[in-house]
């Protein structure tokens, strides 16, 4: 297939990008790394309706060498823009996969900054598609290299506080398109005498990742692109990494003693984790209640204590759990560690007065039955399951049960199913007579 001009011009791109990094021209580089993110913008939102110039009209005829990020990652794109980061945060190696991390160095100029945010937009899209992947040893190696880079953008200073957030908001996005299994060089630095750990493991960069989205719950500007990387890339982590879950629990849901309170209610990391479950955008929601599922080892019984059924129930539907089921693997196939999570004193004092919807303890409700004799309660069932009827005849409300996949579904489809499975039974077996 021809390539059409715009192709041409991709390929330039790269190219430039590559001498420019080849030839120490950092002014140069800058200026080209923002360009090329510039015309990959355009060229995804041409692709998103459908406006083709650079190819024919077809789907089918789109030739997917022509796309910036591809050229780029088989141009050795990853190593070369690792290389520009190292550049950028004057990178000194202590081992293989650390970084020396000197305290007494001067902190990260923005103009340094600012080039090493470009390089990392660019690290996200051609390594995204290996996050999934198990890669081969020399790619493990190169991709082990560049998330140690990455903890290094966590744990440095920049001059600007903005432009630290910036960096540190980048480099989690990179890190959340890696392979899971190159990730164990986030917590397999040697401890310092001051260094955040758990179990031997050195969670300095973790407690840096959580102090950044604290920062940002607490701002609540562009919540959806600042913390959805870092949601995402802390629920990964803890599933792959035992440790670091259970630092990540300690911080963000340490043992419930009191339930005075809704869940959603109050200034802690849980408060706003849950507040951010029933948030209007939909991934985000997802993402926060997956990051607390997952710190409750998907276990549903946990997870209702620490978030109230009423905030739980849009992940439950979801994964087909509204019934508190759970198998013995996860509903995500993760295994976990069979450590029980006892309730504290003070909680097991008052767990009978919580109410599970809200999480929350409530006074006794006066009971609107009392003093009824057994018939006006019998007439007073017959008149609300009359009411109940004629909702949902008039369609106003729809009443719904759970399959056995756990799923919600409406009732006239429960006895459907129903019917069929009794008539299924009672049929004879055709099978029975056959010779």
């Amino acid at each position: 297939m021809a390539h059409s001009a715009d192709d041409k011009l991709t390929a330039m791109d790269v190219e430039r990008i590559i001498e420019c990094i080849r030839e120490g021209d950092q002014k140069g580089l800058k200026a080209e790394l923002q360009q090329f993110n510039r015309e990959r913008q355009e060229l995804e939102e041409f692709r998103k309706n459908k406006v083709r110039d650079y190819v024919s009209d077809s789907d089918s005829d789109y030739d997917e060498s022509s796309n910036p990020d591809v050229l780029l990652r088989q141009e050795g794109g990853v190593p070369l823009l690792t290389a520009v980061l190292e550049r950028c945060l004057s990178v000194q190696w202590r081992s293989q996969y650390e970084v020396l991390l000197d305290s007494t160095a001067p902190p990260i100029r923005v103009e340094e900054s600012q080039q090493a945010q470009e390089a990392l937009k660019i690290l996200f899209n051609i390594t995204h598609s290996t996050h999934t992947q198990e890669p081969e040893e020399d790619d493990a190696s190169l991709y082990r290299h560049l998330a140690a880079v990455l903890r290094h953008c966590l744990m440095v200073s920049c001059e600007e506080e903005e432009a630290a957030d910036e960096l540190k908001g980048h480099a989690a996005n990179t890190l959340s398109a890696l392979p899971l299994s190159c990730l164990d060089v986030l917590v397999c630095v040697p401890l310092a005498p001051d260094s955040h750990q758990i179990n031997g493991a050195n969670m300095d960069c973790v407690h840096n990742l959580l102090t950044y989205m604290e920062r940002k719950l607490e701002q609540g500007e562009k919540v959806k692109e600042r913390l959805t990387p870092v949601l995402n890339l802390l629920a990964e982590c803890s599933r792959a990494h035992r440790d670091t879950r259970l630092y990540l629990r300690q911080q963000i849901l340490p043992p419930l003693k009191d339930a005075s309170t809704k869940p959603e209610k109050g200034s802690t990391m849980r408060n706003r984790l849950v507040r951010l479950m029933t948030h209007l955008d939909t991934e985000l929601k997802h993402c926060a209640a997956d990051l607390l599922f997952v710190l409750c080892k998907e276990n549903v019984r946990r997870f209702v204590k620490y978030t109230g059924y009423g905030n739980a129930a849009g992940l439950l539907a979801t994964r087909g759990l509204l019934g508190g089921q759970r198998s013995s693997a996860s509903s995500s196939g993760t295994r976990y560690s069979s450590d029980s999570d006892s309730d504290t004193e003070e909680y097991r004092q008052i767990k009978d007065k919580v109410n599970p919807v809200t999480g929350q303890v409530e006074e006794e409700q006066h009971n609107p039955m009392e003093g009824m004799t057994e018939e006006e309660k019998e007439e007073e069932a017959h008149r609300l399951i009359s009411l109940f009827s004629k909702l949902s005849k008039d369609n106003v409300i729809q009443p719904m049960g759970l399959n056995k996949e756990g799923l919600l579904v409406p009732l006239s489809e429960l006895r459907d199913l129903s019917m069929e499975e009794k008539e299924s039974e009672e049929d004879p077996d055709d099978l029975e007579n056959v010779e």
